[in-house]
């Protein structure tokens, strides 16, 4: 698995000063996505709706809303 291209604005066109430590999403070569957020899985797992669930090997990561607005023109409709 590849990363094809990143999914919205760079962390640099968000405002980043060194754009090494903000959140970014991007399309895999097999047509999935992969997020660098904030790890949040302790403080947001029991906050989770009751018909959500997560896998052991499964991590809860925060993004800002601008990362994922930003991106919401890059994303395909199916």
């Amino acid at each position: 698995m590849k990363t094809l291209r990143r999914i919205g604005a760079s962390p640099q066109e968000r405002g980043s000063a060194s754009g090494q430590t903000c959140p970014d999403i991007f399309e895999l070569s097999d047509g999935s996505f992969a997020v660098i957020g904030t790890e949040a899985t302790a403080d947001l797992d029991g906050e989770l709706p009751p018909d959500a669930r997560r896998a052991a090997y499964e991590r809860i990561v925060i993004i800002s809303r601008e990362t994922l607005v930003r991106a919401k023109a890059d994303i395909p409709d199916l």
